[in-house]
């Protein structure tokens, strides 16, 4: 299948014409730094979320141990339920990071082709 046919296949090179990308250059635009902030707001976030509701099961058993030792259903407790809890909001956080990672992308093209047009590119 030709390049041209596929939907994220690059119609343009946004290198210099030599093929290779002024790094430190790219990384002073406000447009580069712009996306790094944005990053950093949905990453930082993230994996604070994730790091605390992912110690929190041990902390509560720990410390709350007639808590989660509660049975909601037969002999499945709260525990077991945080536990399992615990897969669907990796993959929650996981989808999310997807959606945003789109945006990322669309930031980058768009970092990288203004880089290529002040350069002289196509």
């Amino acid at each position: 299948m030709a390049a041209k046919n596929k939907p994220n296949a690059r119609t343009e090179d946004l290198s210099t014409p030599s093929g290779k990308v002024d790094w430190e250059a790219l990384a002073k635009t406000p447009d580069f730094k712009e996306l790094v902030k944005s990053k950093v707001r949905f990453v930082v976030p993230a994996f604070l979320f994730f790091v605390v509701y992912y110690f929190l099961l041990p902390i509560l058993v720990g410390f709350a141990p007639e808590l989660m030792s509660k049975p909601v259903w037969g002999k499945v407790n709260l525990a077991y339920l945080f536990a399992l809890s615990q897969f669907f909001m990796a993959w929650a956080i996981a989808a999310l990071y997807v959606r945003a990672a789109l945006k990322f992308d669309r930031q980058a093209e768009k970092v990288l082709k203004h880089h290529h047009l002040k350069k002289g590119g196509k």
